[in-house]
């Protein structure tokens, strides 16, 4: 019955698919950046009827049969499936490997005991749900999944009592010692949420730990937030979330050679020695662990009832531990070594002379911690039925302007580290990148998010409102219409009284809201360590089951997509941003936007530092941004006006992004070299907005504060200088 239903309704969209696209193509306001867009939409219209629905969900099918960790065999099964489909679609293809250190658990043990020696847990519990209930789960006895463990752990036999730390953050760890609760020498217990779980280790091992345990809160994505798998979209007790434990906001990639392509051939010499990693990867161990396993743990702790915020959904009161109640034991045994991983390159040659070296750059990973329905597979389908429809293009005699380049990345949930790696070994040639458009969990639901650097945040809106909704309308008819359902829900959450704006960010913006971007996905190779202008998409919906055993082909054709209408979607949207920025006269870059987001992020910082009692001076900063939007809205006139020469124009447009690049880079990390971006170093994902500037805030260290000022500034004033020359 769900299988003929899921055929009426691709059947259903596909027939009405033709006046879906004319009326979204007759709903697109003038595409900004093209002096005659006619010729565009007809090759937009073309492209808009290949993405198919039906074989997107063949390739996700295929690409979520097996586990496929990144080095797996399986892993490379699905690089040869993924450069079969570049191949058929006309693309030039390779297989480019590269040699990384990756851990692989031999043995994980988890035990808990009380202040007696009783045994309360020993653990992991296998990730299992009950098979004669809603179906049950057809993958999670496969013999090739992997125990739960977190990259970049090292090896450990530890025994320590218990602190409960919350979500891990900062102002948590310094929260536990106002209550005279120390974490030296200690196995912290965390959630997950609330920042990177590499932050949270990289802060415990800072405090003093000898362990890290993780586990999942029902409060965050369990039975609190609705019925579980298999029944609903969230977490079951059993589940457990995986993922890489490096401390990201030092430096993505290979642990051992930052900087440096880790190609096959790269010799020893060049690589960090194992004992010389601690800047990137934990000393102690670390562990994830469901819920069913940490509720023992937790009911068992003593000592001071933590703060109310504290507090997840599991039916006790929580305590903070901190006594010599509950003790645990890890034994974490890891294979670490180095490891072969394969991204998949896909060109198609530009043919302007003047432009075919501006590469607009693609891409998305494929390798997962099981399954990877959602993370990546779903982004890697909608990435193949893109190439479909550039490949459709091309035998219709389609070229582009500018070369494109379709990256398929491996070990991305490792520390982003073949897209990092592809991108160290290729900076000559990415110095005259354009554009890279990101996606990675594709789609989990139906409500289309983007992020991007506000150069690009009205170039996704108008891309958006030429493709066509399974909801009706556009994609950005639905984009503001989920937006505004999401604003009147949060309003009547906190009984309409409006959040009080981020410390770091703030919105200058009346138009659908686009995020900025942080860290978490292979964005930040080319954004934060060259200046490549970025945006990242996704589909989002209710999702409980991240880089758990269940994140499989069953929960996506439940709970995700069933049809995978939203798939040809994203492909769709992914299809347009690379055909558009191929293809336009005037790349389509908004500097008065993003000059209006830097005053006004400076503006907050401002009040930071007055907030923090902090004497510092922001009229100079201040005076560049104001020159840098002045900038902006000049070039902007000129990018209108489309001069007959666009070469120039063009290399003064991509240049002013590169003039936000710190040769030395950030304080702590100067590998992340971007003045207005970066992911924080105690978050990890999220976003903070002049990052030297606001984290000196933070660390009330009025000295760096006003040496990162300086060169904020003088980066503000190189990109004028190059907007003004352009505008002249």
């Amino acid at each position: 019955m769900r299988s003929n239903l899921r055929s009426v309704r691709i059947l259903a969209f596909s027939a009405l698919l033709p006046s879906l696209i004319a009326s979204a193509q007759s709903s697109s306001t003038q595409v900004f950046g093209y002096r005659d867009f006619t010729q565009q939409s007809k090759w937009d219209a073309a492209f808009l009827a290949i993405p198919d629905a039906k074989l997107a969900g063949e390739h996700l099918k295929f690409l979520t049969a097996s586990p496929h960790w990144a080095s797996s065999k399986e892993d490379y099964d699905t690089a040869v499936y993924v450069a079969n489909k570049f191949k058929e679609a006309g693309i030039e293809t390779r297989i480019v490997p590269y040699k990384i250190l990756l851990n692989k658990p031999v043995k994980i043990s988890v035990e808990a005991f009380d202040d007696k020696g009783a045994k309360l847990m020993s653990g992991p519990t296998p990730e299992h749900v009950d098979p004669k209930k809603y179906g049950g789960d057809p993958f999670q006895d496969d013999p090739r999944v992997f125990t739960a463990f977190n990259g970049s752990s090292p090896s450990g036999d530890v025994t320590g009592e218990v602190v409960y730390a919350n979500y891990g953050n900062l102002a948590d760890f310094k929260r536990l010692e106002q209550m005279g609760v120390h974490i030296k020498d200690k196995i912290v217990l965390v959630r997950y949420g609330g920042n990177f779980r590499g932050v949270k280790v990289y802060l415990a091992q800072k405090f003093g730990a000898k362990g890290v345990l993780i586990y999942s809160d029902p409060v965050d994505d369990g039975y609190y937030r609705g019925d579980v798998y298999p029944k609903g979209p969230f977490r079951p007790e059993s589940a457990v979330q995986r993922g890489s434990a490096q401390f990201l906001p030092i430096y993505p990639g290979d642990p051992q050679t930052p900087g440096i392509a880790s190609t096959p051939d790269l010799p020893d010499s060049k690589r960090i020695p194992l004992d010389k990693l601690g800047d990137n990867q934990p000393s102690i161990p670390v562990n994830p662990l469901s819920y069913k396993d940490a509720e023992p743990i937790l009911k068992g702790l003593e000592g001071p009832a933590s703060p109310r915020t504290w507090q997840g959904a599991l039916p006790f009161t929580y305590h903070v531990g901190g006594t010599s109640r509950v003790s645990v034991h890890m034994h974490l045994e890891q294979d670490t070594a180095l490891r072969t991983i394969w991204d998949v390159i896909g060109t198609i040659p530009g043919t302007d002379p003047a432009q075919k070296d501006d590469w607009i750059v693609a891409g998305n990973h494929r390798d997962a911690w099981v399954y990877g329905a959602v993370d990546p597979s779903s982004g890697t389908a909608a990435m193949l039925e893109t190439v479909h429809g550039l490949g459709a293009l091309l035998k219709q005699g389609w070229r582009p302007k500018r070369s494109i380049v379709i990256g398929s990345w491996d070990a991305e949930e490792e520390g982003l580290i073949g897209s990092t790696e592809w991108v160290e070994q290729n900076v000559k040639p990415l110095a005259r990148a354009v554009a890279y458009f990101n996606t990675d969990v594709g789609v989990s639901g139906p409500e289309f998010k983007a992020s991007a650097v506000p150069s690009l945040k009205q170039f996704v809106r108008e891309v958006a409102q030429q493709v066509p909704s399974p909801k009706g309308g556009t994609v950005y008819e639905q984009w503001r219409h989920d937006q505004q359902d999401e604003a009147e829900r949060r309003m009547a959450a906190t009984s309409g009284t409006p959040g009080g704006p981020s410390r770091y960010n703030a919105q200058v913006e009346d138009d659908v809201r686009v995020g900025d971007l942080g860290s978490g996905s292979d964005y930040t190779p080319f954004i934060q360590h060259l200046g490549v202008p970025s945006t990242d998409i996704g589909s989002e919906g209710p999702y409980g089951v991240y880089h758990s055993v269940f994140d499989n082909y069953n929960w996506f054709i439940k709970f995700a997509d069933p049809t995978f209408v939203y798939e040809q979607q994203q492909a769709r949207v992914f299809g347009l941003e690379i055909l558009h920025m191929a293809d336009t006269d005037v790349l389509p870059y908004d500097y008065q936007l993003y000059g209006k987001e830097i005053t006004s992020y400076l503006t907050t910082a401002k009040s930071s530092a007055a907030s923090d009692k902090l004497s510092l001076d922001f009229a100079a900063a201040l005076a560049a941004a104001q020159r840098f939007e002045a900038a902006g809205t000049a070039i902007r006139m000129r990018q209108q006006a489309i001069p007959t020469d666009t070469a120039s124009l063009n290399a003064a447009l991509r240049d002013a992004e590169h003039a936000f690049l710190l040769e030395d880079g950030l304080p702590h990390r100067p590998w992340y070299k971007h003045a207005i971006y970066a992911p924080g170093e105690y978050t990890g994902y999220a976003a903070v907005v002049v990052p030297g500037v606001n984290e000196a805030i933070s660390d009330s260290d009025t000295a760096r504060a006003t040496t990162q000022l300086g060169k904020l500034t003088e980066a503000l004033n190189r990109a004028a200088d190059i907007l003004e020359a352009a505008a002249k």
